[in-house]
């Protein structure tokens, strides 16, 4: 059957309506004000950000010592433009209601911020090493180095938590939680850019790991899918509004490892280092150092051809 075009006619009346719903809920759009940052500007500025960080992984072939430097310079170039655009549009938002700032205050002052960024670059490259070895440290599967750059989520996810937690640090709003949405989107990793996390850090499948923002982790920590570093509860004032800016995640010393599934609570939990928390674990206080943490052995119900049930405890359960 063909449309019928007639039909059509509503479709002006639709969009009145729709607009109507802009004056009524002017919280859900960003009409008649400066632009914000774009998304697909942050994606590209990840995407060129991890080209530099991981030269002939990624999108440019044929790479070598004669040619890497025009690239990489290229790549700077492009981002220092492009960095000061999308920053400017971020600040701009956060002091929209500042009318005495000018343009070119923005324009100045993301500069500054692109520059001190950019320059952070070749430590972070260290740092990134030390998380790509821990990957192969900690996975026998791993056949190398290369297979863990080019396929791990655990790395992937992690490399653009590194630079949107230095974007957070130098005080750029927004887009840090782009990128790192961006990236969970991508991988099932959801890291707060301003959680703290030291280095050899290595997330292990990955898929359903949350990390909150106030987190604090430390060397040679190993994550399993699943885990939740999350808040045990949300304060709130008089006014019933949560209170923001208090440590609400835990603490996670040293060389611990967190298998599957476990979840850790609370702003004032510390797990002490050389830790081993076991699978599903739910956790809301803090832990000694050197401890082992399991659930006891569950029963298993096992229903056989004939109808009758049999329990029996899961002898070979382990961590």
């Amino acid at each position: 059957m063909a449309s019928d075009f007639r039909l059509k006619r509503r479709i002006p009346q639709l969009a009145q309506r729709m607009v109507h719903t802009y004056r009524e809920l002017e919280t859900i759009n960003h009409l008649g004000q400066y632009p914000l940052p774009n998304y697909e500007a942050v994606v590209q500025i990840a995407e060129d950000l991890k080209e530099i960080l991981y030269p002939g992984y990624r999108r440019r072939e044929g790479l070598h010592f004669d040619n890497v430097l025009f690239h990489v310079g290229d790549l700077l170039d492009q981002l220092h433009d492009r960095l000061i655009q999308q920053i400017a549009r971020a600040l701009r938002h956060q002091k929209k209601t500042d009318p005495g700032a000018s343009e070119e205050d923005y324009e100045a002052k993301a500069q500054a911020i692109t520059l001190e960024f950019l320059e952070q670059l070749p430590e972070l490259r260290k740092v990134l090493a030390l998380d790509v070895q821990a990957a192969y440290d900690g996975d026998p599967a791993a056949s190398g180095l290369d297979e863990i750059i080019l396929s791990y989520p655990g790395v992937e996810a992690v490399t653009v938590y590194r630079l949107a937690h230095l974007l957070h640090q130098l005080g750029v709003p927004l887009i840090p939680r782009m990128m790192t949405e961006w990236v969970h989107s991508k991988t099932g990793i959801d890291i707060h850019p301003g959680a703290r996390i030291g280095h050899h850090f290595f997330i292990d499948h990955g898929t359903g790991v949350v990390i909150g923002e106030t987190c604090e982790i430390g060397d040679r920590v190993k994550l399993y899918q699943g885990v939740t570093l999350g808040a045990l509860s949300f304060p709130t004032d008089e006014q019933g509004k949560l209170i923001r800016g208090q440590k609400r995640h835990p603490t996670i010393e040293d060389r611990v490892v967190i298998y599957a599934n476990a979840t850790i609570l609370g702003g004032q939990t510390v797990i002490g280092h050389d830790c081993v928390i076991g699978s599903s674990v739910w956790l809301t206080r803090s832990v000694a150092p050197h401890t082992t943490v399991v659930l006891e052995a569950p029963r298993l119900r096992m229903r056989g051809s004939n109808g009758r049930c049999e329990n029996r405890p899961s002898a070979n359960y382990q961590i």
